[in-house]
C-alpha cells in the first residue's frame, strides 16, 4: 500500500473514533463447499449463504475466501491446505459432505485451526480427541434425530425395519445410531443395505428390501442421494412406512421425489416448517431473517445446509471478540484462544436450534434443534 493511502486510511480511522490497527486487523475465514458433483445439493446452498455471513465483528473486520472441492473428498484436501498454507486462515468452515470434513481433520488439528463442520455425521466430533477437538458441528447430531424417528416408529407398530445407507461416513454412523436405538425398542432390523451417492440404480438393494418384509425403511443420505433408494421402492411395490433423516431435508425431495415421497417422516430443523412454529420460539425470529435474507438475495428459499454454514458464522461471531482478548488474527494464540471460545458456547440462537457447547459436545443442539416432520401433498408439514 502507498505510503499516501496509509496516511488516508488512518486520518479516516480517527475521524471515526477507531483506533488504526483496528482499521488493518482482519480475520481470515476459509469456506470450502461442494457447489459442483454428487453432493452439490447440500454445498450450493452453503456457498449461497457465505454472502450472509458477518463482515464486521467488533473493531475486526473479516474476510471469506470461498473454494469449490466439486465433491471430491481429494479435492477438500487441497483445498483447505491451500487455505491453511497460504492464506494462513483463523477458521475453516466446511467441507460440505461428512466424508471430504473427516480427511482434513487431520490439517486443521495440525495447524490448530477451529473448523466448523456443516457435516451430517457426528463421526466429526465423536469420540472426542485431541483432532476433533478442534472441530465444531453446525447440524444435529444423529443421536438426537434418530430417537426422534425411532420413537416415533416404535409408537406407529413398527417392529421390522430396513436400513439403506450411503457407503460412507454419513451412513455407517447412522446404521451405528439407529441399530443400537431400535434394538432398545424391541424393533428388530431385517435388512442392511448400502449405495453410493453417486449411484444412478440401487435395484439390487432395494430388491434384497422387499424380500425382508420390513415394517419400515429408513434411509439415511444426504441431499439428492437421498431420493433415489425411496422412488425405487415405491417403483418396485414397496407399501410400508418409511422414514429419513435430516439428510433429505431439502426443497429438491419434494421435487425429484414428487408423489413417490408423500408420507415420508423426517426429523429436521423447524425450518421445513416455519409457518407453523410459534411465534414465541425464539430460534423462529433467526430463521425466519435468515430465509427472507437469502431468499432476497437469490431468488428462491434456502435448503437447511445453508443455514448450517450461517450458523457458522453466528458461532464466530460470537467467540471472535473473546478470541480477539488474547492474540492478534492470523497467530496461532488468536485461533487456540477462538477455539477455547466457540467451546463455551452457551445458549447461542441459531437457525435451527440452541448452541451449548462444551468439551465433549462440539455440537451442542438439544430436543430445541429437532422437529417431527411428514410431507403432506407435496409440502412439508409439522406433526403434531
Amino acid at each position: 500500500m502507498r505510503l499516501s493511502q496509509l496516511f488516508t486510511a488512518t486520518a479516516l480511522a480517527t475521524a471515526l473514533g477507531l483506533s488504526a490497527s483496528a482499521v488493518w486487523a482482519q480475520v481470515k475465514v476459509g469456506v470450502v463447499y461442494s457447489a459442483t458433483g454428487p453432493v452439490s445439493m447440500v454445498g450450493i446452498p452453503q456457498k449461497n449463504s457465505v454472502p450472509l455471513l458477518p463482515k464486521q465483528i467488533g473493531d475486526l473486520t473479516v474476510q471469506y475466501i470461498g473454494l469449490d472441492d466439486a465433491s471430491d473428498p481429494t479435492q477438500s484436501v487441497t483445498a483447505v491446505r491451500k487455505l491453511l498454507d497460504s492464506e494462513n486462515i483463523d477458521a475453516l468452515i466446511g467441507p460440505s459432505g461428512s466424508p471430504n470434513a473427516m480427511g482434513v481433520i487431520q490439517f486443521a488439528a495440525e495447524t490448530g485451526t477451529p473448523m466448523l463442520a456443516p457435516v451430517g455425521t457426528a463421526a466429526v466430533v465423536l469420540p472426542m480427541d485431541e483432532k476433533k477437538k478442534w472441530v465444531f458441528k453446525t447440524t444435529q447430531n444423529d443421536e438426537i434425530i434418530a430417537a426422534a424417528l425411532v420413537q416415533h416408529m416404535a409408537s406407529n407398530g413398527v417392529k421390522t425395519l430396513a436400513f439403506i445407507g450411503t457407503s460412507d461416513p454419513y451412513g455407517e454412523n447412522w446404521d451405528r445410531v439407529v441399530s443400537a436405538m431400535a434394538a432398545e425398542k424391541g424393533i428388530k432390523l431385517v435388512a442392511n443395505e448400502r449405495f453410493s451417492r453417486s449411484d444412478m440404480a440401487v435395484v439390487g438393494q432395494t430388491m434384497q428390501i422387499i424380500g425382508a418384509k420390513p415394517d419400515a425403511v429408513l434411509i439415511a443420505a444426504p441431499g439428492g442421494p437421498s431420493v433415489l433408494p425411496q422412488t425405487t421402492l415405491v417403483e418396485k411395490g414397496y407399501k410400508g412406512k418409511f422414514y429419513q433423516t435430516h439428510g433429505a431435508a431439502l426443497p429438491a425431495f419434494l421435487k425429484l421425489g414428487g408423489k413417490k415421497v408423500e408420507d415420508t417422516i423426517m426429523a429436521a430443523s423447524l425450518m421445513l416448517v416455519l409457518p407453523e412454529i410459534p411465534d414465541s420460539n425464539p430460534v423462529k425470529q433467526v430463521a425466519a431473517q435468515y430465509m427472507a435474507d437469502y431468499e432476497k438475495m437469490h431468488g428462491e428459499p434456502p435448503a437447511t445446509f445453508g443455514a448450517n454454514v450461517f450458523d457458522a458464522g453466528l458461532l464466530l461471531q460470537a467467540a471472535i471478540p473473546e478470541a480477539a482478548k488474547a492474540g492478534k488474527p492470523g497467530t496461532p494464540e488468536f485461533r487456540a484462544a477462538l477455539r477455547d471460545a466457540l467451546e463455551k458456547t452457551k445458549e447461542l440462537i441459531g437457525t435451527q436450534g440452541v448452541y451449548n457447547m462444551n468439551a465433549e459436545d462440539h455440537s451442542g443442539f438439544d430436543e430445541r434443534g429437532r422437529e417431527l416432520i411428514t410431507v403432506k401433498d407435496g409440502q412439508f408439514r409439522l406433526i403434531k
